[in-house]
């Protein structure tokens, strides 16, 4: 168990920054750490007068905004459990979710809430609404009074303007269970992770120790909130710094990240590779592939000039204010990285899980390796499930303060990630070279086998796949012995360039052929299938694999 304590770290926060903005909703309302810690104490004396106990469990549905952050905190620093869930979920798959998590209360946007139906989650005692925080659903005649009675118990107890040395929340222990983090994870059902506040610790313990940002750096944050990438490192890691985050509260395309990015200039940045690649492929391909330029950048010197220039414009994209662009959730794009390192772009590239918190390793930009994700963090123990695990390729498995509790009533779940020694398989492969650094080589459950017994990973094939013109995305599967790449196209290209369904048969055709020379031929693609959807993913937008066969 680790010294440092997450609510501690909270609490720190907000009265060292009492008056620096926290949390605001892009081109919305903006909550000072003096705003959040009124409404922090607010919830807490609504908790106390609907009877809500330490270690009860409190459901939170919404999209991404200020008021879904501050609920977060309310819970975690009373000592109740926050049931965060996706707003992408179907409302059975809700249904099942707050039932199965033991929730009492549930705090919820009204839209979402109108496809709910009450009588389906018997143990919600009452809802409250993300908007203006009222009831919009309740059991009792009882919980019509508490909303006014809170204001007025408030109002006795902290007067009109609440000072800093008024705000004194006790800290809650860092064995204590904070989340339930519940995810639509490649074997397509979800488990509720559970989350200590001591695995919440030890993630920000790294970010404050290794990720550059100071108490009043602004910070933009699109990635689910409910999903703990994004929580971790867009949301509690800034804010116990004395950050300013500002999130997007829609679902937002890379067009509108950008223009945040323009306007916000954010000192640290978060992404998933989805971000990073199509840029790279929309605005860099088509500049660096013309003939005139793929001279250029083969002239010594001149190639140098075209590299910086380049990387100051992609710079700029990005709100040019940044240390690094941290990429995490899925493995970047081999090509897309490569060319990055070239032009000396400042991103690096983590890994992790939620049931980690979901941090595993990491490195700066400035001493990261070319494919590589990282070193272990300090408070984990990772290696490779594997004779030579600096060259034979193996399960990635750990143990440590980041590791979670189990899966929440599940122990035949749990007892199959963690084994009787601690280790979490993660069901991730790679190798660890002599200083540390972790290549992640897929995942075990997507792992094909040649017909000559060698191992095939369809994320390499994919990469090269993905970068093609004309294909968005792309899911390569074993029929008969043999690899099939089902591809779902690029429309926008298709439309821009009125390319034909003919047309487009013939276009991946060529590619087939230009991919199979350049790869091993126990790895050669038979045939490309036309997918006329995209593909289905989980939260942290992988996709569901299972699903294609």
């Amino acid at each position: 168990m680790l010294n440092e304590n997450f609510t501690r770290y909270l609490n720190q926060s907000i009265r060292g920054n009492w008056n620096l903005n926290a949390l605001s909703d892009y081109r919305g309302e903006c909550f000072t750490y003096a705003d959040v810690a009124a409404r922090i104490l607010k919830i807490h004396i609504l908790f106390e007068k609907t009877g809500i106990k330490k270690g009860d469990k409190i459901a939170l549905i919404g999209k991404n905004s200020a008021r879904w952050a501050m609920v977060y905190l309310s819970a975690v620093t009373y000592g109740a459990v926050i049931v965060p869930v996706l707003p992408d979920f179907k409302p059975d798959d809700t249904h099942n979710i707050i039932n199965h998590s033991d929730s009492v209360l549930l705090f919820c946007a009204d839209s979402i809430f109108e496809d709910l139906d009450p009588s389906k989650m018997p143990n919600i005692n009452g809802t409250i609404s993300l908007t203006n925080f009222d009831f919009i659903h309740h059991k009792s005649e009882k919980t019509k009074t508490v909303v006014q009675e809170t204001e007025e118990a408030y109002k006795a107890t902290y007067g009109d303007k609440l000072l800093p040395g008024a705000y004194n929340i006790p800290e809650i222990p860092n064995s204590e269970l904070a989340v339930i983090s519940y995810t639509s994870g490649t074997t397509g059902f979800s488990k509720g992770v559970m989350l200590s506040h001591n695995s919440l610790a030890a993630n920000i313990r790294f970010a404050q120790n290794n990720m550059p940002l100071n108490a009043g750096d602004p910070i933009v944050s699109f990635l689910p909130l409910a999903h703990t990438f994004g929580a971790a490192f867009e949301f509690l890691f800034p804010f116990t710094i004395g950050c300013h985050v500002t999130i997007l509260t829609k679902t937002p395309s890379p067009q509108i990240i950008m223009q945040a990015f323009q306007e916000i200039k954010p000192a640290l940045i978060l992404s998933v590779p989805l971000v990073i690649e199509k840029i790279y492929k929309k605005q860099l391909i088509p500049v660096i592939s013309k003939p005139a330029m793929k001279t250029l950048l083969a002239i010594p010197g001149v190639n140098l000039l075209i590299r910086k220039k380049i990387n100051k414009k992609l710079t700029n994209v990005f709100g040019g204010n940044f240390s690094e662009v941290v990429i995490g959730g899925a493995a970047l794009n081999l090509e897309a990285e490569t060319f990055f390192r070239k032009i000396k772009f400042r991103y690096t590239v983590g890994y992790g899980m939620t049931e980690c918190g979901p941090l595993i390793s990491y490195a700066s930009w400035k001493i990261n390796k070319l494919g590589s994700a990282g070193k272990a963090v300090d408070t984990l123990e990772v290696t490779i499930d594997s004779p030579d695990p600096q060259k034979i390729v193996g399960e990635i498995i750990l143990r440590g303060e980041n590791v979670m509790n189990g899966y929440y009533k599940n122990e035949k779940a749990t007892g199959e990630m963690i084994d009787e020694n601690g280790w979490l398989h993660t069901g991730d492969l790679g190798l660890i070279d002599k200083d540390g650094f972790i290549f992640i080589k897929g995942r075990s459950k997507s792992l094909l086998l040649g017909s000559n017994g060698k191992n095939i990973y369809p994320e390499e094939i994919e990469a090269i796949l993905n970068n093609k013109y004309c294909i968005a995305e792309t899911v390569v599967v074993q029929r008969d012995e043999k690899l099939v790449a089902l591809v779902y196209p690029d429309s926008d290209t298709m439309a821009a360039n009125n390319i034909s369904q003919e047309e487009l048969v013939r276009i991946l055709e060529n590619h087939r052929k230009e991919i199979n020379s350049q790869i091993p031929s126990y790895m050669i693609i038979t045939r490309m299938e036309i997918h006329p959807e995209e593909f289905v993913k989980t939260p942290k937008r992988s996709i569901k694999r299972f699903l294609y066969k």
